[in-house]
């Protein structure tokens, strides 16, 4: 019983300064992404004279400065923080569907259908995942001959589609690793075993009984896996395979300001670089909290 009294005294601890600086951060991020096309804020494509090459503070409006071509750096920041979380997102998801079926199905099941999905997930994982990002991006987002015979280049949204379903291909095998362990653990509980002697029907209990537990776990690989997948998308963006440079990301930001951070306008890159290490920085707490919060509520079990 007292055991019990200290795991729950623990999991009402409150987060602390730095849970709840980065709760705050990413909730801004998260507004910024969100609500870009409503704020106050000009188009990414707007040009100032006043702010070519300006640095921060120094042009009156424009708090951040500008980059090459006069475009304010705030603009850009906000339409690149909503690009970057759209893909880290997407891909999120998508890595989430197919890594979190897969691994539930793998752990809950075992045997044969275990070896077969774990042998696929481990060959997914043999390969750096940087470059099968980058490879499946250079295969699906290349130019191809259109009707007319001449070589048509994809569009923008399609490109941001093959970016996502790139970084979700990487993504699923590390999320279906970690729920097929988590599962394995959950279904060989008592309440899960109960609902199996009742003759619950096995997809029944996987998604009423076993994935409501593996969750937490899930969420917390999520938030991390959020802040690896920017970090992977502006090293595609290095690599040329990454959104269309009239497309603003971060990591397109960095990519076109490289050359000049030796001119005398080294915020061009330096702004990007702070806002990504802020919300990975941010994501790794928080995703220590839900990770620290999952283990108190486990021990409580």
């Amino acid at each position: 019983m007292a055991d019990k009294v200290k795991v729950e005294k623990a999991a009402t601890k409150k987060l602390g300064i730095a849970g709840v600086l980065s709760l705050a951060w990413m909730t801004f991020v998260s507004l910024v992404a969100f609500l870009a096309p409503w704020l106050p804020f000009d188009d990414y494509a707007t040009s100032h004279l006043e702010a070519l090459k300006v640095g921060p503070f120094i042009a009156p409006g424009f708090p951040l400065g500008g980059d090459q071509r006069g475009v304010d750096m705030v603009d850009k920041l906000v339409w690149g923080i909503r690009n970057s979380m759209m893909v880290a997102l997407g891909a999120i998801a998508l890595g989430f569907l197919l890594g979190g079926t897969a691994g539930l199905i793998a752990g809950y099941f075992k045997g044969k259908v275990d070896t077969v999905i774990t042998g696929a997930m481990s060959m997914l994982l043999a390969i750096p995942q940087l470059v099968l990002a980058i490879a499946l991006v250079a295969v699906l987002a290349s130019p191809y001959i259109g009707s007319d015979g001449m070589n048509q280049f994809p569009s923008n949204g399609r490109k941001m589609i093959v970016l996502i379903f790139a970084l979700g291909v990487v993504t699923a095998p590390v999320v279906g690793r970690i729920t097929r362990a988590n599962t394995l653990v959950w279904s060989q509980r008592d309440f899960v075993l109960a609902a199996k002697a009742q003759g619950a029907k096995n997809f029944r209990i996987i998604f009423r009984e076993v994935l409501p537990n593996v969750a937490p776990a899930m969420f917390s690989i999520a938030l991390l896996g959020i802040a690896v997948i920017m970090v992977a998308e502006a090293g595609i963006s290095f690599a040329g395979a990454g959104l269309p440079a009239d497309v603003p990301s971060l990591g397109n930001i960095i990519v076109g300001g490289q050359s000049l951070l030796l001119l005398g306008t080294p915020h061009i890159v330096f702004e990007p670089v702070i806002v990504i290490f802020l919300t990975v920085t941010s994501l790794n707490f928080l995703g220590d909290i839900v990770r620290a919060r999952f283990d108190v509520r486990e021990a409580a079990v």
